[in-house]
């Protein structure tokens, strides 16, 4: 039975494509942007702080690449799109709850681990929609400006990246299964996150405390290594999909055993 599969990913179609034309339009703006900030490149790094750039990760910004993840990367795809990630896992059981959809799904002959697994395995709609129009827009816009992307690290921080969502994704669930209120478990959804990827960051500043970062999802994806220096960590987007596994089998399991 995939029904509950196919309703869930018509249903994210709409928000995904938003997205992606939202990170166009932001694309347009920072491509014109760089021909200009690049000639003036030393008043434009004297402008941040120098934490800034331990905490967004930032490097090489004279080359389009480090500029790009900069701008766009470390802020938009690492926090805004894990935190829509962590938005729609948290709505992904709860909703349902407190629509009172869910007594009628459940009266299907379908089973509550199914259930979650479909709903979970639609997110393929905004992972495919995203990971396949952003990474076409930043290749053309830089083309566009007489720059380029190496296609394969560009091709990897998106690959990559794709765990790291996932497991965004994943607290959120845990949330929807655990917190009664759809509006509570979203916002303790994206409230964990954020403070997740700020806990990280700020955890770089002091070498006594970068220990603390290693809980962090966020530590285990950095896209300006993949973008800038072309390394690829498969280790660190095991160990993502392991915890991303974890979270679901942890969800799966407390919604078993939840009086609804």
């Amino acid at each position: 039975m995939t029904a509950i599969l196919r309703l869930e990913s018509r249903k994210r179609l709409r928000s995904s494509f938003i997205l992606v034309v939202v990170f166009a339009l932001l694309s347009v703006l920072y491509f014109s942007m760089f021909p200009g900030i690049q000639e003036e490149m030393e008043v434009f790094e004297e402008a941040f702080p120098e934490f800034m750039f331990d905490l967004f990760g930032i490097e090489e910004l004279h080359t389009i690449e480090g500029f790009i993840a900069a701008e766009l990367y470390s802020f938009f795809w690492v926090l805004l799109i894990a935190i829509y990630f962590a938005y729609a896992g948290a709505g992904m059981i709860a909703e349902d709850i407190y629509d009172r959809k869910m007594d009628l799904t459940l009266s299907n002959p379908v089973s509550r681990e199914s259930v979650v697994l479909q709903k979970v395995a639609s997110l393929w709609v905004p992972l495919t929609v995203l990971n396949v129009g952003v990474p076409v827009i930043v290749y053309v816009g830089a083309i566009a400006i007489g720059e380029s992307f190496n296609p394969v690290a560009l091709a990897m921080t998106h690959l990559l990246s794709i765990p790291y969502l996932l497991v965004c994704a994943g607290i959120g669930l845990v949330m929807s299964v655990v917190v009664d209120r759809v509006r509570r478990a979203r916002a303790t959804a994206l409230s964990l996150v954020f403070v997740l990827w700020l806990v990280e960051g700020v955890s770089r500043l002091d070498p006594d405390y970068e220990w603390v970062g290693a809980a962090m999802p966020s530590r285990y994806y950095d896209e300006t290594a993949i973008l800038v220096h072309e390394e690829y960590a498969f280790l660190d987007a095991g160990i993502l999909l392991v915890a991303f596994l974890v979270l679901l089998g942890v969800a799966i399991f407390l919604f078993t055993r939840r009086d609804i």
